[in-house]
Formats: structure tokens, sequence, C-alpha cells
């Protein structure tokens, strides 16, 4: 392999902000320019998808490790807490939650799913916006369940009665 630094192995669970989660199943090169270059292939089972992202790449596409326990678990607590208003200006908001969004943490995804849950109790998501919450709640609970080993549907369960309570 080239000097870039592999950070993740085969068969690792890793979270593609934009895309969730997925598995590494190789670390190829590929000839890109007259240079080897080596690429992580990912299966996102989510999408039935297999992506190719250069090693180098990865860190700025937000891909990263499955959290831990206890980060998954503050995440599903921060659902629930109060939080500060949003802005009404729903461009505003869309794009403030696109970059929490592309910044990918586990609190920034359970953060937009909070926020917008509790906005479209109050009027209807326009339709990218309520695009941008069913991507970022199927986001959370597919890093939730691998993180705490509980079914899809467990998690989608603990997430409402959250977002209710």
């Amino acid at each position: 392999m080239s000097e870039q630094a592999v950070t993740f192995s085969v068969e690792q669970k890793v979270v593609y902000p934009s895309q969730g989660v997925g598995k590494i199943v190789a670390i190829q090169e590929k000839l890109f320019k007259g240079e080897k270059v080596p690429y992580y292939v990912i299966y996102l089972e989510v999408s039935d998808m297999t992506v190719m992202v250069p090693v180098a790449k990865a860190e700025d596409l937000g891909i990263r490790p499955i959290v831990p326990q206890e980060e998954a678990l503050r995440a599903l607590e921060l659902i629930s807490q109060e939080f500060d208003p949003i802005p009404s200006d729903w461009k505003l908001r869309y794009q403030m939650n696109l970059d929490l969004l592309k910044k990918g943490s586990v609190i920034d995804i359970a953060t937009i799913v909070r926020s917008l849950y509790h906005r479209s109790k109050v009027k209807e998501l326009p339709i990218l916006e309520r695009k941008l919450y069913e991507s970022a709640r199927k986001l959370l609970e597919d890093e939730i369940s691998f993180s705490l080993g509980k079914s899809r549907e467990e998690v989608e369960s603990l997430i409402h009665e959250r977002l209710e309570s």
C-alpha cells in the first residue's frame, strides 16, 4: 500500500454520514492518474450498495467508526432534553441541519432528529426537510442499534419514546 494511512480495517463497521452504516469489505488499490491509490470498499446494507472511497478522503467525508455504547446512550438522552428554539425560516434551518449532518457525529444527528421532530409537531415540514429528518433518523437508528447490539425495531421505539417524553 502507499504511504496514506489506513485507519479502518476489513470487516469493520463504519458510519458514512450521508449514506448510513456500512461495513468495510475490502481495501483495494486502483490506478488513478498513473498512481496507485488505496480505496475502502464499503458495503451499505441500508441501500444494498457498495461504494469505493479513497482512503485519503475518508476523514474529509466524515467516515468514522460506530460510536461506543456510552455515546449512543448520550445521543438517546439528548433526544429527550429541552432545546433552544430553531429558526422559523425553513431554508436557514435546512442549511443548519445539513451542515450538522455532514459533520456526522451521533450527537449532531440526534440534534437534527430532535429539532425536526418537534418542529414537525408545530407545522408540517417542507419536503426537503422531511427527507433530511427521515435520513437523519434512519442513520441514528442504524448506528445506535449496532452500538448497543439491539434490533432496529427496539431502537426505533426507544427513539420514539424519548421524542414523545
